[in-house]
């Protein structure tokens, strides 16, 4: 598939880092560094702005190594970029460490993945079909 992308940042479009990748790492585009205090989100500009097709959808997600070193995650996980949108993508960091996180221009701060997604139409009806599970969530389905 073929996206287009406008790249206003200082740093090479997105890039798959192994064959086997699903998603893409995007870095910050800064003019000076942004410090995350704990529990203070911001929104982090990438000057990436894409023209997704019709049908699918960017995801924006959290780096693994990022948060698990670092505490650093994306707040509204998976964030979505619609295929109508054409602004910047910003990445909404939060800091759930508890120490201040320094995000540099050009750090690797989430991943994008472009997905399918399908579009649906509701019918009404007056009752669901059966299951065995019936109504039951929040670790209903928990076997011990």
């Amino acid at each position: 598939m073929i996206v287009k992308i406008v790249n206003k940042s200082q740093h090479s479009n997105p890039a798959y880092s192994t064959e086997y990748s699903a998603g893409m790492d995007l870095r910050a585009n800064l003019a000076e560094p942004v410090v995350l205090q704990p529990l203070a989100r911001k929104l982090i500009p990438t000057g990436l702005f894409i023209e997704i097709p019709k049908g699918y959808e960017a995801q924006i997600r959290p780096r693994s190594g990022l948060a698990l070193k670092k505490g650093i995650t994306v707040l509204n996980t998976p964030g979505t970029i619609d295929a109508d949108y054409r602004g910047e993508i910003g990445v909404i960091l939060v800091n759930l460490s508890t120490e201040n996180f320094t995000v540099e221009n050009g750090e690797r701060i989430c991943q994008l993945i472009v997905a399918k997604h399908e579009t649906i139409k509701w019918e009404n009806a007056d009752i669901l079909e059966e299951t065995n599970r019936g109504a039951g969530g929040f670790g209903h389905t928990d076997k011990q």
